[in-house]
């Protein structure tokens, strides 16, 4: 199955393209501390890149995947909206990803060689909290399985002790693992190095689960906030919510 992936979640614009043979493209943009996102000016760049290189059209695709948050609400605006257009433009199925599920993928090999039997993954939320979700191996990568810890927003200590009363060895990644990482291992989590690309989300790891999802209408696809934007008077929330509905 071929498909185009993308997720503007985070600050990193990440795609992804995986075509029949197996062979899987990637391309991202990781803006330097202090800048702003390049969600806006890259995504379709870095998309037609791709394309470009793989040398397929979107008549060539089986269907688009986008990573769906929890994350900025801005990013998750720009890559819900584009890939919306692209589906209905393309005439293709779309399938959101959630992007806490999708960051833990990769972590799953590393896992189990620790002895760990489940992923946690932990973004940076500002405002002093985190977006955590954890899962077993074995429902990681699939289309069903619930969650051990269904996506949230909560402060780092409530994350802690969530993971702690699972009872269970984990691996925790994700940029909110390393910017709270004192606080988590205090739990018994376990943690990759800091510069580990396990801390990273990508588009590739999207794939695997896409090819697992049903895909549907464009418009079916919504993201997953889980609170209300920073600095926003409520009219302001509404307005913007109604743009992607």
């Amino acid at each position: 199955m071929r498909i185009l992936a993308f997720d503007t979640a985070t600050r990193a614009t990440t795609v992804a393209l995986s075509e029949r043979e197996g062979r899987v493209l990637e391309a991202r943009d990781d803006p330097r501390p202090g800048a702003r996102p390049g969600h806006v000016s890259r995504l379709l760049v870095l998309i037609a890149d791709l394309l470009e290189q793989g040398q397929v059209g979107f008549a060539d695709l089986d269907r688009i995947a986008v990573g769906v948050g929890p994350g900025t609400f801005t990013g998750l605006r720009i890559g819900i909206a584009t890939a919306r257009g692209l589906a209905r433009a393309a005439s293709l199925p779309l399938v959101g990803v959630s992007t806490l599920r999708s960051l833990g993928v990769p972590a799953g090999p590393v896992a189990r060689e620790r002895g760990a039997g489940a992923v946690a993954a932990v973004l940076d939320a500002r405002r002093g909290e985190v977006f955590l979700a954890a899962w077993r191996l074995a429902d990681l990568d699939g289309a069903g399985g619930e969650p051990l810890i269904s996506p949230r927003a909560i402060p780092p200590q409530a994350a802690a002790d969530s993971l702690q009363e699972l009872g269970q060895a984990l691996l925790a990644v994700g940029d909110g693992a390393v910017e709270f990482r004192p606080i988590l291992e205090r739990s018994g989590v376990q943690i990759p190095e800091d510069g580990s690309e396990l801390h990273r989300v990508t588009a590739a790891a999207h794939l695997s689960i896409a090819q697992r999802l049903p895909a549907g209408h464009p418009e079916q696809v919504q993201p997953e906030y889980l609170r209300l934007p920073d600095a926003r008077e409520p009219g302001d929330v509404l307005a913007a919510l109604h743009e992607i509905e």
